[in-house]
């Protein structure tokens, strides 16, 4: 079996010593394979050595800068870390690589959405949609993003979409119940949606505020 196939098994396994000697063995056979260093890197990030990590996913992307693998591997390390300056740029330089896969896509949207730049956000986040269409989650966020431009009608249509394929989106249906009151000043279907996210989950403390706001409203008219 290849050494990386055989590595992630034993890594899957809690077998960190196994693993980290045929990524070893591995890097010194083809060094110039971006490959095991990200596997190395992956299990340096399990026991919590994040510098080191850092380094190897480093070393990926320097032994093989057109692999997009390698740039997305860093960039998701970043993004876990929480820098999302250094996320974005590892994303969009896997894009750049020719990394044609709904996450590369997602993932660079969605750290650009945390950046609060939603107008940047939307082509990436629509690409992935496009690229994997039963992505619930990309549609969730693609519909935010449009939402955020005031592009509403179309993300209250990406919204729906949301809750029809995942019934139990609590989050979907309370960003509908803002789209229907702010928007389309549809009182009574903002209503709908905003029992829809409680029935989902009780505790869902916009949902709530959105509700009681409603109601305030009507008392008032």
């Amino acid at each position: 079996m290849d050494k990386n196939l055989q590595g992630i098994e034993y890594l899957q396994q809690g077998k960190i010593e196994e693993a980290l000697k045929l990524f070893t063995e591995r890097i010194e056979e083809a060094p110039e394979d971006p490959t095991a260093y990200i596997n190395f890197a992956h299990v340096l990030t399990t026991v919590g050595e994040l510098e080191r990590a850092e380094r190897f996913y480093k070393k990926a992307v320097e032994v093989a800068p057109d692999a997009g693998a390698a740039h997305y591997a860093l960039g998701t390390f970043y993004y876990d870390q929480q820098n999302l300056e250094e996320a974005c740029e590892s994303f969009d330089q896997s894009v750049k690589a020719g990394l044609e896969e709904s996450d590369a896509f997602f993932m660079l949207g969605i750290t650009l959405m945390q950046m609060d730049q939603p107008l940047r956000a939307l082509p990436y986040l629509q690409r992935a949609v496009e690229l994997k269409e039963d992505d619930t989650e990309a549609r969730f966020q693609f519909g935010l993003a449009l939402a955020k431009v005031q592009a509403y009608d179309e993300a209250i249509a990406q919204l729906e979409r949301v809750i029809k394929e995942d019934p139990e989106h609590a989050d979907a249906y309370y960003n509908l119940g803002v789209a229907y009151a702010g928007h389309r000043e549809d009182a009574e279907k903002a209503m709908e949606m905003f029992d829809q996210a409680l029935n989902v989950q009780p505790d869902h403390m916009l949902a709530g505020y959105g509700k009681q706001m409603i109601e305030k409203q009507k008392e008032t008219d």
